[in-house]
């Protein structure tokens, strides 16, 4: 996850640091020419304002006091006549103007004035000239010369304090790029430790993972599958745990009373009643195997569901019919209520055992002379089977549980209190199967109620 980090901020980095350098080197070349442009337009003004005066007043008296005035200036001025001859300038000017100045000859001096000298990188003074003109003769030149080395410092310390910004920025951008790509690998370190501890058989992980954010999903991810696993591990534990249980009271009784049935001085009636016992026992085991066998194709989906449009008011209304003398033995009343015709889609032979596991559980936990009601409702989810008894009623914490396999609301494993735990486990698989749901809702002492709820069609 190193290199991870390592790779993430390298690439953010030169990301980051080209798009200074381009920002950086625009925004040096923009000041920069702004900064020259803005000497320039000051030299050719400085040049303009003299030009005025001498307009208003050209003598030697006002010429010798344009250039007293820029002798305590940084600037230099020279003052020629219409030939291009000085008349008057500072003092240390004379040698770089004798060179320039004949350079301007037979050149159109516009009234603003222009600058006749730019390169201030290589020359020694940029020059800008103004045109006297006075009744609409020209009468001189004033040229206004100014060292280049001011220029170049100023250019200097500009360059300066850039390279100091950019080796700041540089440096802050490489300690936010290291933060973030920290930040940023972290929750993927976390998730790989969690990872390799679930390889390891470890499912006892816990990612906490703020925001919303792809990485934040990814890890939530992870800790659902983790919380999965542990499930599923405990599930596995539990289920060896009560099928060892299931098939050893059953294989108990058949060992001990085949031990028994083996005694040579035994009757030949105690002998029947003993073998009657094994053959119950054993009828057992074999159901249990079968519900078993039947669970594991319902849950790896290696069996095949044929729908077909059944009326499930007269489906329902002929199972009852063949169930009803069972609950009779009890003395319940199995009453089926159902609107008129319901067509649904179901797999008749499946569907048959789902109801009859439901309808088994509501005989069995259902008091003496109650009723039992299948009833059939049409509501805006789809159509919902009823089955409701009057009976013990389940615990709420045990509620949501029953349709696991071998839950049993009865924690001490009576053999007389039910089947083998996977009836409900089985019915729920299928009505999944057809796209529907199984709930239950149940009162201690009133009763329950199953809910199959199953898409119209």
């Amino acid at each position: 996850m190193r290199k991870l980090s390592w790779k993430l901020g390298m690439l953010f980095f030169a990301f980051v640091l080209a798009i200074e350098m381009v920002l950086f080197v625009s925004l040096y070349a923009t000041l920069v020419h702004a900064r020259i442009e803005e000497e320039f337009a000051q030299l050719l003004a400085r040049g303009n304002s003299h030009r005025n005066v001498l307009e208003k007043n050209y003598d030697r008296t006002t010429l010798a006091h344009v250039v007293m005035m820029e002798s305590e200036a940084e600037t230099d001025v020279a003052i020629t006549d219409a030939r291009r001859r000085i008349v008057s300038a500072s003092s240390g000017i004379v040698p770089f103007a004798k060179r320039l100045i004949p350079l301007t000859n037979g050149r159109h001096i516009p009234r603003r004035g222009m600058m006749v000298e730019t390169d201030w990188k290589r020359a020694s003074h940029i020059a800008a000239v103004s045109p006297i003109q006075i009744r609409g003769e020209t009468r001189g030149y004033v040229y206004m010369f100014q060292d280049t080395r001011s220029i170049r410092t100023m250019v200097y310390k500009l360059k300066h304090h850039f390279i100091v910004v950019g080796v700041l920025s540089v440096a802050i951008t490489v300690l936010t790029i290291a933060f973030f790509s920290r930040a940023i690998t972290m929750p993927l370190l976390r998730m790989k430790q969690a990872t390799e501890a679930l390889s390891r058989g470890d499912f006892s992980v816990r990612l906490e993972m703020k925001g919303n954010d792809e990485l934040a999903q990814l890890g939530r991810a992870i800790q659902t599958l983790a919380n999965d696993l542990a499930y599923l591990k405990q599930e596995r534990s539990e289920f060896l745990a009560s099928i060892s249980h299931e098939l050893r009271t059953p294989l108990t009784y058949v060992k001990g009373y085949a031990d028994i049935a083996r005694r040579p001085h035994l009757s030949e009636e105690q002998r029947a009643n003993y073998m009657a016992i094994i053959y119950e026992e054993a009828e057992k085991i074999e159901k249990m195997v079968k519900d078993l066998f039947e669970l594991a194709k319902l849950e790896q989906h290696s069996f095949q569901i044929e729908k077909q449009p059944t009326n499930l008011c007269s489906f329902l209304t002929k199972l009852c019919e063949k169930l009803r003398p069972a609950f009779q033995e009890k003395s319940l009343s199995l009453v089926c209520q159902c609107p008129g015709s319901v067509m649904a889609a179901i797999d008749r032979q499946r569907f048959e055992q789902v109801m009859i596991n439901v309808l088994d559980n509501a005989r069995k936990y259902a008091f003496s002379g109650t009723t039992v009601a299948v009833a059939v409702h049409l509501q805006k989810q789809g159509i919902v089977i009823a089955v409701s008894d009057e009976g013990t009623g389940i615990p709420p914490e045990d509620v949501p549980r029953i349709f696991e396999r071998f839950y049993r609301v009865d924690k001490s494993r009576s053999r007389t209190s039910g089947g083998t735990g996977l009836g409900l486990a089985i019915a729920k698989e299928i009505v999944e199967a057809h796209g529907g749901t199984i709930a239950a809702r149940s009162e201690q002492g009133k009763g329950t109620t199953i809910l199959i709820t199953l898409p119209e069609g």
